[in-house]
């Protein structure tokens, strides 16, 4: 950990998309104590109120605070990015350790699935999955992670089929390790630095993808998140700019930070590259 926060602490970009990230998430825990209004409340001054002291992002066409939807939006996006990103992860990094350790027909077999998932137009057929399913919020962090876990599959298998040829495994394989021992003990640790990577990307990736079904419509109609607040914007950008505005600077703000700070803990993590720079 040391050596790692020593390389981290290099990357000022990095640096920063972590403290924003970290603020976020303060943010999403506290939202309750941050905004004094529910974000699904109507009536609770004049509609289309600019910012002002009084609505600090001013209020939509109902008279919801735009600030109490984004500060409870980043709840709803944070947790969906994160819960789906998970379930990508498990679902990807066991179906890429499988794949790469044992190799062959197994091999053959997971990444022509892989394949499969791969070539389906993802945000089309996540939208067909929830319109049939229904559009709740655990379906919707589901459907994601259920589309989105090639990657993590891919990338993990690659590393896999590296490291199993090397000589540590060998001499695991020599003093009667079993094969899961072999992978859980040896191998994964040493793929880390892609899980990590890969996971940060996919909570960016989740969040675009909840969002761009939420401004179709498509998302959970009973939480507010900034998709859908960006689905109430679309009709009244030219009455009412901070309506789209100020979300989608979240979402920006949010998912560039996520893919920076990706990059630094690649470059921090990955000790081909720590090598490099040392």
């Amino acid at each position: 950990m040391r050596e790692f926060w020593r390389a981290f602490r290099k990357n000022k970009a990095g640096l920063v998309a972590l403290a924003f990230v970290l603020f976020l998430g303060v943010v999403a825990a506290l939202a309750d104590l941050l905004t004094e209004h529910d974000p699904l409340e109507p009536g609770l001054g004049r509609p289309f109120s600019p910012p002002s002291r009084a609505f600090l992002m001013g209020t939509d066409d109902l008279a919801r605070d735009i600030f109490s939807g984004v500060i409870h939006g980043a709840r709803v996006s944070l947790m969906v990015g994160l819960s789906a990103a998970a379930t990508a992860s498990l679902i990807g990094i066991l179906i890429g350790s499988v794949a790469g350790f044992l190799g062959g027909a197994v091999d053959y077999v997971l990444m022509k699935l892989c394949e499969l998932f791969q070539s389906l137009p993802m945000f089309l057929f996540a939208l067909v999955i929830v319109s049939f399913f229904g559009n709740n919020i655990w379906n919707i962090v589901i459907v994601i992670g259920a589309i989105t876990w090639p990657r993590m599959a891919r990338l993990v298998r690659a590393e896999i089929l590296h490291l199993k040829e090397m000589e540590f495994v060998t001499s695991a394989r020599a003093v009667g390790l079993s094969s899961t021992g072999i992978v859980f003990k040896h191998l994964l640790p040493n793929v880390l630095h892609v899980i990590v990577v890969t996971l940060s990307l996919d909570v960016g990736t989740a969040i675009i993808v909840e969002a761009s079904l939420s401004f179709l419509g498509a998302g959970d109609p009973n939480v507010m998140s900034w998709g859908r607040m960006l689905h109430n914007a679309q009709r009244f950008i030219r009455r009412a700019w901070w309506m789209a505005v100020f979300p989608g600077l979240a979402i920006f703000l949010t998912v560039l930070s996520l893919n920076v700070l990706g990059d630094a803990l690649n470059d921090a993590l990955n000790p081909r590259l720590r090598g490099r720079r040392g």
